[in-house]
């Protein structure tokens, strides 16, 4: 945990309020609250169906939900004034589940596009910054000229992560990042997470089901269930409510070995 977190946050960066997701007769998301605040991990979690990747997307904008509010740092994403505000969009990053590169574009195309599009740098100088933001997710300098098609599983993630942190976002929201990583990839990619929030001030939003990332790097774990946050706290606070899915996800076999290697 951040030692600067811990001694005490400032402010709330996103925020859920009545939320109400559906997707025809399926109500995924009813009355849901959620509060993110600044310079913490929060790592959601929660049973397949319960609609994690959804939250994500309605946070940063890519989900208009039925009724409540989201906000970010303060502004109403979903206002009409709102839609198309670069300044906002400039302070979010996002990592999808599978990377979501462009097959058809190098890596340092990738990490440039959004520099190009949303910041209107002139292409020499949105590549040399790309290619830092290349080596801030820990990339080799090769792996720029590179086709998504030619990198390994942990390399499109990092990659993915320097193109999210192209316009040097005040909020990062990765969803499922060390999904597919082997362990020892996972632990490294839970490490670099640690490193770019200490370092850059992030704010992260992270969906995960890792228990070995919760215990390495969450300040705090939000669980959804029942189409709402049942809990949002410190982990070992959270792992101690008395709840049928809670007690079998942190308190099972494999909650168990996360919890002692950590």
């Amino acid at each position: 945990m951040s030692a600067a977190w811990a001694d005490g946050h400032s402010g709330i960066v996103a925020q859920a309020r009545g939320v109400r997701n559906c997707f025809g007769a399926q109500t995924v998301h009813e009355g849901l609250d959620l509060d993110v605040l600044r310079g913490e991990v929060l790592a959601v979690v929660g049973g397949s169906g319960t609609g994690k990747s959804v939250l994500l997307r309605t946070l940063v904008g890519l989900n208009r939900p039925a009724a409540g509010s989201v906000r970010l740092f303060g502004q109403d994403v979903y206002a009409p004034e709102t839609q198309g505000n670069t300044g906002l969009a400039r302070r979010v990053g996002v990592l999808f589940q599978q990377g979501a590169l462009f097959s058809s574009l190098t890596v340092l195309e990738n990490v440039a596009l959004p520099l190009i599009e949303h910041a209107r740098l002139p292409v020499a100088e949105a590549i040399r910054l790309a290619a830092l933001k290349i080596a801030l997710a820990g990339l080799p300098a090769d792996a720029g000229g590179k086709l998504p098609l030619k990198l390994s599983g942990g390399m499109i993630k990092r990659a993915a992560l320097a193109r999210a942190l192209a316009l040097d976002p005040d909020i990062l929201f990765l969803d499922e990042p060390t999904a597919g990583l082997d362990p020892v990839g996972a632990a490294a990619f839970d490490q670099l997470i640690l490193t770019l929030r200490g370092a850059l001030g992030l704010t992260v939003f992270l969906v995960t089901h890792d228990l070995d990332t919760l215990y390495a790097i969450a300040d705090r774990v939000a669980v959804l269930a029942n189409r709402r946050v049942l809990a949002n706290d410190r982990l070992e606070a959270v792992a101690a409510i008395d709840d049928a899915w809670i007690q079998d996800y942190f308190h099972g076999p494999r909650g168990r070995a996360a919890q002692a290697a950590h």
